[in-house]
């Protein structure tokens, strides 16, 4: 880590803190050369690998913007889609590896989705299972129906 002030290599960790609710370190440092006291933030990488065997770290952009596209139209706010990649995050990295195959990923998605929204998830689900037909979706809106809890 060097110096924003001196450029120098050397310091020392005065104070670490997690952040980003446990995905990061918060690291206070000082420079052992100059004194000058600066902040890190420190975050393991977590990377994606696809089908066609290229690694890319993760992104919660991207998750952001594939759920967005299933849910155009819907009453979705900005928030609620933050909230939904923030979830997909801590699900795929509580499997406590590096690197998480793309699969993975989108079935990280599927049930924070479907909580947030029915058609959005439906529409995923479609693109992500490769639904071929019409009987596909009325199955998939079985499990859908089975699974929601009974309202008295």
């Amino acid at each position: 880590m060097f110096c924003p002030m001196c450029h120098k290599a050397d310091s020392r960790v005065i104070d670490s803190r997690t952040a980003d609710e446990g995905l990061a370190i918060r690291r206070r440092r000082e420079c052992t050369s100059c004194g000058h006291r600066y902040t890190t933030m420190e975050a393991p990488v977590l990377m994606v690998s696809k089908r066609s065997g290229v690694t890319e770290p993760f992104s919660r952009d991207k998750v952001i913007r594939g759920v967005r596209r299933a849910c155009q139209g819907r009453d979705i706010t900005s928030d609620d889609l933050h909230m939904l990649a923030h979830r997909v995050e801590l699900a795929v990295r509580a499997q406590g590896v590096s690197e998480v195959p793309a699969h993975e990923v989108g079935l990280a998605i599927l049930e924070p989705l479907r909580d947030l929204d029915e058609v959005g998830y439906l529409r995923f689900a479609s693109v992500y299972k490769s639904f071929e037909s019409a009987d596909d979706f009325e199955k998939e809106i079985s499990l859908l129906r089975n699974d929601r809890p009974v309202r008295s």
